[in-house]
């Protein structure tokens, strides 16, 4: 347990984090406000918590990485969350993403194919007190048919294409965020869904680790 001038000093990292995506334009106020209530450093390794709080991606085991604050930023922010919303996150990793989700819809619905990666972000939600989160083990191209329809999908590993069972799962309205490419580098994109099928659109260069899976990339 950490003492109360560490707590302090945590505090106010999150604190100089928030303002200085801010003061990018990464984001808007109200996803600030989740990325300031939860514990980064508490979703990393122990070895790792002096780097919580610097804008960058870090290994959390088994080839996988914490998403930077930044990418939780935006990519949080183009969901366009108003607060009691169905979420489906694809690769629950340190659970860092679906935390803040938490705090931004009424349901979030995670997705990870790695075991261990699994059970140790349900036992980190568990200790955050985070009690509207699913965490289920599985192939996340595939998504989560048995609780679609979802009004925003998330999805935190790069893959060729968007999943075409994600796009038949996104609830009419719904916005689905992923990256898209290369496995060396991928276009951040969003999706909505509307009366008359889907509209995309390009948000940003970006790189993260492989999205594996039936309609990702092989293992």
């Amino acid at each position: 347990m950490h003492t109360g001038v560490r707590r302090d000093a945590f505090a106010a990292q999150r604190r100089r984090m928030v303002e200085r995506l801010a003061k990018a334009g990464i984001g808007v106020p109200r996803v600030w406000a989740a990325l300031e209530a939860v514990p980064r450093h508490l979703l990393v390794p122990e070895a790792l918590q002096v780097q919580a709080y610097s804008d960058s991606a870090l290994p959390i085991g088994d080839g996988q990485t914490i998403s930077a604050p930044g990418s939780v930023a935006l990519m949080s922010s183009a969901l366009a969350l108003e607060g009691g919303e169905r979420v489906l996150e694809i690769g629950t990793g340190s659970g860092y993403q679906a935390a803040v989700l938490s705090r931004l819809a009424g349901e979030v619905i995670s997705v990870e194919r790695l075991p261990g990666l699994a059970a140790r972000a349900r036992r980190a939600l568990d200790t955050l007190g985070v009690a509207n989160v699913v965490v289920y083990l599985g192939d996340g191209s595939l998504g989560r048919p048995a609780d679609a329809p979802f009004d925003a999908i998330l999805v935190t590993a790069g893959a060729p294409a968007i999943p075409r069972p994600l796009l038949e799962q996104l609830a009419a309205g719904g916005r689905l965020v992923a990256p898209i490419g290369a496995r060396e580098e991928q276009r951040l994109v969003r999706v909505r869904r509307g009366g008359e099928g889907f509209t995309r659109e390009d948000l940003g260069r970006c790189r993260f680790v492989d999205l594996v899976g039936a309609n990702g990339w092989a293992a």
